[in-house]
């Protein structure tokens, strides 16, 4: 896992002027709250991106069950916490102001530890589907894997619905599996 620069960097300063765009009074609290805890352990990280990172062999071999916690909430690089917290910024409006409040943050609890435990579990049927014990040390941050499921969540809300992906019209129940493709392009790991 690599390293990241720490202090304000260029996709930072534009998820901020993004956000100020929005308006913060046009920010549900959940989603705000999500916005805000992310970019505070960008700049201030609780441990370095390697004691935080998710993996079979720290998790599961090593029973540091913390990371469950943590790896959701960390992210590699700014551009890396941009194209998540952007993509949150969107998502939380819609699903916030369907939900409300407390289901949407129970939502957002349960997806950031779930999210963990699916990878985890995926990671085992690879080491064991390829004979490779070495995804057991692959070791991943961010809030992809929560976005992914709230877009799931957001098509199963809002059916029928055309994205655009790329600017390129897609239906929307085939768009997350599209944009999911394209944050691995973008920003794997």
């Amino acid at each position: 896992m690599e390293r990241r620069q720490r202090g304000v960097s260029a996709g930072l300063l534009l998820l901020l002027y993004q956000i100020s765009q929005v308006g913060l009074q046009n920010i549900p609290s959940v989603t705000l709250g999500v916005l805000i805890l992310n970019i505070f352990l960008f700049l201030n990280p609780l441990r370095p991106l390697t004691e935080v990172c998710l993996s079979v062999n720290e998790a599961v071999h090593r029973k540091n069950w913390q990371r469950l916690l943590l790896a959701p909430f960390h992210h590699a690089d700014d551009w890396h916490l941009y194209y998540n917290m952007i993509s949150m910024l969107w998502k939380g409006i819609m699903l916030e102001r369907k939900l409300k409040s407390i289901w949407f943050a129970y939502i957002i609890a349960v997806f950031s530890v779930l999210i963990g435990v699916v990878y985890m579990v995926l990671e085992v049927l690879l080491v064991i589907i390829l004979d490779d014990p070495s995804y057991e040390m692959n070791c991943g941050v961010g809030f992809s894997g929560v976005l992914f499921a709230l877009k799931v969540l957001n098509n199963h809300y809002n059916p029928g619905r055309v994205s655009s992906v790329f600017g390129l019209p897609i239906s929307s129940k085939y768009a997350c599996w599209v944009e999911l493709v394209a944050i691995h392009l973008i920003s794997p790991g």
